[in-house]
């Protein structure tokens, strides 16, 4: 399962609200190849659930994630910090050995 905080929560809404994005749409998350610790993090929303997506809901939030990507991201919780570092979506993901230092990239 992806779990969201509060905080990751309000601030999708709010980006969805923003962006116009329709009432059907939800958070899409998943890993590519690449970044300085070899995989990295997308975020995007959407609004399409494609063959093979994983479907998670919390607090009101619909997350997806493809099938390659879940392995990687199984217990992940997606969060929003606002602080002076910078602020932004963050992965608390347990699966990752090891992290950049900007957050967006990560090992296993």
């Amino acid at each position: 399962m992806i779990t969201v905080t509060e905080n990751a929560k309000e601030r999708a809404i709010r980006l969805m609200k923003e962006e116009n994005r329709p009432a059907d749409a939800f958070i899409r998350v998943g890993v590519d190849s690449g970044g300085c610790s070899g995989l990295s993090y997308k975020l995007e929303f959407d609004n399409q659930v494609r063959e093979g997506d994983q479907v998670f809901e919390d607090k009101g939030i619909k997350i997806v994630v493809d099938r390659k990507s879940f392995l990687y991201l199984v217990g992940t919780e997606l969060d929003y910090t606002g602080g002076l570092n910078g602020k932004g979506f963050v992965f608390n993901n347990p699966n990752a050995s090891r992290s950049c230092g900007c957050g967006e990239s990560f090992s296993v």
